[in-house]
This record gives C-alpha cells, structure tokens and sequence, in this order.
C-alpha cells in the first residue's frame, strides 16, 4: 500500500477492533514470552547439565538460538501466506494452541535433547508473528499505522516482561513451573481468540495459496518487487542482526563482568520491557509527528548505535544501567519502519510481507546468536592480546552506524 492509497475495507466494524487487537498483541507476546521464560533459567540448566562455563554454555545457546530462528524462516513465509489466503485468524488460533503444546513438552522435558525439540516446536510457532503482523495492518488506517505497531512492539516486550519474571522468580523456585504457567495463557488466549475475535481480512481480498511465495526465495521476491522496500528491508536486517551482540550473551556477559544470576537478570528484562513498552506504545507516534516516520527512525538508529557502545564499554555497574536507558530509547525506531514498509504493499501482501520481514529475521537471528556467542567466548579467553568482554557489543553498535549511513 502506498502512502496515498487510502484503507481499504475489512470484516471488521470500529467497535470489534480493540477486541481484535487486544487477542493479536496478546498473541505476539506469547511468541516473545516462548524466547523471555527460558531466559533467567535456561544458561543455568546448560551448565548443569554440561558442566560447561560461560563460554562453552554461551556457544551452546548459541546453538539453540540458531534452530529457533531456522524453524522462524522456514515457516514464517508459509503461514505468511496461508493468512493471506484462509485469514489471519486461523493461523493465529493454530499458534496460540501450538504454543500450549509446546510449552508442555519443555515442562515434562527429562533432558536438554527434549529441550532442543521444544525449542523446534517453538521456533515453528512463534512464525506466526507474520500473521499478526498483518493483522495490525489490516485493520489500521494511515493516521494510526505507527500507534498501532508501536504498540504491536511493546506486547512483544511485555512477553519478553512476563517470561522473565516467569522464568527468574517462579523459576528459583522449580525451573519448570514456568512452562506449565506458560501453557496454560496461551491455551486461555487460544480459547478466547476461538470464541470472541473476529477476522481481520474480506474474503474479496484474500489471495492464492502458491508453494512459490510460501518459501523464503518466493516470499523474498516481494522485497524487490517494489521501489524502496528492499533498501528499509535490508536496514531492518542489519539492524535486528546488530541486536543479537546484545541479545545472545547479555546473561552471560553480565555474569562474567557483574556476576549477576537469574534475578538480576530477570530484573534486568524488566527494566528493559517495561522501558520498551512506554517508548513504543506512547513515544514512537509522537516522534513521529514531529519529526515523520523516516526522522523518527534516523533518531531511533543513531541512539541505537550509542547504547550498544555504551553497554560493551560499561566497566561498572552503573554505566551498565546508564548503557540500557539509551538502548531502550532508541525504540522510536521499529515501529516507524515497520509503518513505513506496510505502506509499501498492498493489502492483500501484508501477509506476504510480513512472512518476508520474518525471514530477514530468521536469518539474523540463524546467523547473529552463533557469531556473536562464539566471539564473546574468544574475546573473554584474551586471545590474539585482546580481553574485551564487551567486543560483540561494539561490533553490534558498528553495524548499526552502518544502517545510520543508508
């Protein structure tokens, strides 16, 4: 959709909107809560059951944050466009009752191998981001695109709120009573997205199911099939992949210099989400009306790049806490750019889209946690001269001034 066209119909009236919105963001935070409720507890059970330490544990995470994005890229475009062929709704009561399952198969896992397959299980379902994202989109109107995505991002980072108040308080306690919490939201979400919330996308407006768009080479076409949407694609890449020198070692890096556990860690999440969902929800429109869209997105990026130089340089704790408060006001960002891209395509593609925007995320994050883990892991063992704990961070923040130039 261009900037100009104008809204097109849906299903929906005005009155079962937030209805509808309200199940599609508690649906993208349970994607977040199956990353954020391991969190705090998850390194702990590795290096038990490995015997391993920071290093050798952060590598094997890295692992398991690599299959969790491989199952997201191939399965993203797939129910990308099974919403834009059957709705968007269908996908999303099929994800929010995959994520019960899943989560029972973590809480009764006897050993790390069950975890891994949980994790599989996860990554397949939590694809289905794509089709919430498209829902936002089909039910918002150019003049509260940004409100409502901002505010799309800030479920997310509540999920990522709740996991790790799940995983770190609930989690010192049994480490598999979060899983079991876990499982019983996103059956209660599915039960009610089954029973109250409508569809989102006219049945005149639905497209085609093709094998040819439903992979990421085929959904991936649509990046370049329209002026300017690769270019903002590609700074989202960059920017998500820059994000993982922060996101993959962040327990163990903070370990390692802070010797912090999983409350602080948890409280470290906390601090974050909350601090995310008040940027998101209530600072990325008002950037944006006052500086636009593209300004907003310049400021968020350029903060961004700070915050990452910040938090690998912190040698105390306070700078440490300073480096989150500059990370986390730096999310004027995202919700401008994803407003921006959904202009670009029409309705009937933002589940195409979506499922395309999944994939560069796959990537980032099939790629990101593997790298950045095992150069934490060098950089710690000082070799080559160098001991820089803090070294994946400012690569991180390097890659976003990259973004900044585009």
């Amino acid at each position: 959709m261009s900037e100009t066209t104008q809204p097109v119909r849906t299903v929906l009236g005005a009155r079962a909107r937030p209805a509808a919105l309200g199940f599609v963001y508690a649906a993208v935070m349970m994607n977040t809560i199956s990353m954020g409720v391991i969190i705090p507890v998850f390194p702990v059970l590795v290096k038990n059951l490995t015997g391993q330490g920071d290093s050798g544990a952060a590598q094997i995470m890295g692992v398991f944050g690599a299959v969790w994005a491989l199952m997201n890229l191939i399965f993203a475009p797939i129910f990308g466009n099974l919403s834009d062929r059957f709705g968007r709704r269908p996908v999303l009561l099929v994800a929010m009752f995959g994520f019960a399952v899943d989560y029972l198969v973590m809480a009764l896992a006897p050993n790390i191998a069950w975890l891994f397959v949980g994790r599989l299980i996860s990554g397949i379902t939590a694809s289905s981001g794509s089709a919430a994202g498209a829902y936002v989109a089909d039910i918002s109107t150019p003049d509260d695109r940004a409100r409502n995505f901002g505010r799309f991002q800030a479920f997310a980072n509540a999920g990522v709120l709740v996991g790790p108040l799940l995983g770190g308080f609930v989690g010192a306690i049994d480490p598999r009573a979060p899983f079991w919490i876990a499982s019983v939201l996103a059956l209660a979400n599915g039960l009610y997205g089954l029973l109250v919330v409508p569809e989102s996308l006219a049945h005149d407006r639905r497209m085609p199911f093709h094998w040819t768009r439903a992979n990421p080479v085929g959904a991936g076409a649509l990046l370049v099939s329209k002026k300017g949407l690769l270019g903002m694609a590609g700074i989202l890449f960059l920017a998500q992949f820059a994000g993982s020198s922060f996101n993959s070692i962040f327990q163990f890096y903070t370990h390692y210099r802070f010797n912090w556990g999983p409350p602080q860690i948890a409280v470290l999440l906390m601090v974050l989400s909350g601090g995310n969902i008040v940027v998101q929800s209530l600072l990325a429109g008002w950037t944006a009306r006052r500086i636009g869209e593209r300004g907003a997105v310049i400021l968020g990026m350029i903060i961004n790049a700070s915050g990452f130089a910040l938090a690998g340089l912190a040698s105390t704790v306070t700078y440490f806490w300073l480096a989150i408060g500059v990370l986390i006001s730096s999310n004027v960002a995202f919700p401008n750019l994803m407003s921006l891209l959904s202009k670009r395509v029409e309705v009937d593609q933002q589940g195409q889209l979506q499922g395309a925007l999944a994939i560069l995320f796959g990537l980032s994050q099939l790629i990101g946690p593997i790298a950045f883990t095992n150069l934490f892991a060098w950089s710690i063992h000082g070799r080559g001269g160098l001991h820089l704990p803090g070294l994946s961070m400012l690569i991180g923040s390097g890659l976003i001034a990259l973004v900044e130039k585009r």
